[in-house]
């Protein structure tokens, strides 16, 4: 058969079976005047059994449009209405930025290391000090306080970590090992165990006790720059500066897995402390991961700048500082950006001088504690005064646009 013959008769039986349809179509409407359900039944059947694009042109031209036609935009969650943080107090008194801050368990007073090479205890409920501790040679880079015994612990870049026994105010044990400057370490909640790390590109965990050496773990290219512990596996969480993030397994002394999202170097980690998340800051953005294997699922971007710390409180608000001095706060659920703070730089220092260096809530989570490089300490409260009226929700669901190449 000739292939323009052929086409003609496929036309004539395509154009023969839509009018066939479209009279079927015609006469169950007209049987069914009185019963609606009946011709919405009908109308599916209809639509169903005609070509795709009849079915449309149908439905465009007065037609009844069905559920199976409409498509639903994805919809996002609106975040919950948060009030805003102000300035309570700063607090003065290191002659250096401040690096590091830790709560005590009691929430009577907090601790705070500097690049002064001293620790300072201040009362949280006044913002007085308490007692100055010296000891370290160099930065203080990481401070904990136990919440087994009656010890804090303090690590520098002088590759020093010790132990100091509060009720004497001195040092009563040395742990030596790491070859260069120790950047940060944590307390495990459950075991009479500390991890640290640093500049050798390693984390190591030791027996507080007997100031053994239990473990060593490597595996990172470059400076580990923060860790944290949890009870539940995997208990050790590190970021580095070759841009991954590693979780250890504790009892095996080895990488449980890696997780290679980020771009830059992964300065802090945070952990939820009801969920089972954690999230991780790097220059390019902030991300979201659930545990136990570190399954990515959301991205907080626009803090353009070196993220420093991170902190998240049990209502689901994510506190990030960086090193242009401004910290933004975070709806955790919906990644919603409801709140940038700029604190002014306090005099006698330069402009430059306003990074954010650490954050922590303390125990009560109705404060936020900020330790910046201009030399003092800042205290954050809720605002309460605010309410839904004062402070709106600026919400715009983001849209996915697509780049053009011109």
């Amino acid at each position: 058969m000739p292939e323009d013959v052929r086409k003609h008769s496929l036309k004539r039986t395509h154009d023969t079976f839509v009018s066939e349809q479209a009279t079927k179509y015609l006469a169950l409407e007209e049987k069914s005047q009185d019963g609606v359900p009946d011709i919405h039944r009908h109308t599916r059947a209809a639509e169903r059994s005609l070509p795709p694009s009849t079915a449309s042109s149908l439905a465009e031209g007065g037609g009844t449009r069905t559920s199976a036609l409409i498509r639903r935009a994805p919809s996002m969650p609106k975040p919950q209405w948060r009030p805003p943080w102000k300035l309570f107090r700063v607090i003065s008194g290191h002659l250096g930025s401040v690096r590091s801050i830790a709560v005590e368990p009691g929430n009577q007073w907090f601790v705070t290391g500097s690049a002064d090479r001293t620790m300072k205890i201040w009362d949280l409920a006044s913002g007085k000090l308490k007692l100055s501790l010296t000891g370290h040679v160099s930065t203080v880079r990481g401070v904990a306080v136990s919440s087994r015994s009656p010890y804090l612990f303090s690590c520098g870049e002088d590759k020093q970590v010790k132990c100091w026994d509060l009720e004497y105010n001195k040092v009563v044990r040395h742990y030596h090992g790491h070859l260069s400057a120790v950047y940060g370490l944590d307390l495990h909640p459950t075991l009479d165990v500390l991890v640290t790390c640093g500049r050798d590109a390693t984390a190591r965990v030791w027996d507080i006790r007997s100031k053994v050496n239990a473990c060593t773990l490597t595996g990172h290219t470059d400076t580990v720059a923060t860790v944290r512990c949890q009870a539940a596996e995997p208990q050790v969480i590190t970021g580095s500066h070759d841009s991954t993030i590693r979780l250890w397994d504790l009892i095996a002394g080895k990488t449980r897995a890696t997780l290679t999202n980020h771009k830059k170097s992964v300065r802090s980690v945070a952990l939820h402390p009801r969920q089972y998340t954690f999230a991780s800051s790097s220059v390019d953005n902030i991300k979201q991961w659930v545990f136990p294997d570190g399954k990515f699922f959301q991205n907080l971007s626009g803090h353009n700048a070196i993220i420093n710390t991170l902190a998240v409180n049990s209502d689901g608000v994510l506190v990030s500082g960086a090193d242009n001095g401004t910290v933004r706060l975070w709806d955790w659920r919906t990644g919603y950006n409801f709140q940038r703070i700029h604190a002014a730089v306090q005099p006698g220092s330069l402009d430059s001088e306003s990074g954010i260096f650490a954050c922590i809530f303390d125990n009560s989570e109705s404060r936020l504690i900020t330790a910046e490089a201009d030399k003092t300490i800042k205290v954050y409260k809720e605002d309460d005064t605010a309410t839904e009226e004062s402070d709106l929700i600026n919400w715009k669901p983001e849209i996915l646009k697509r780049k053009i190449s011109y």
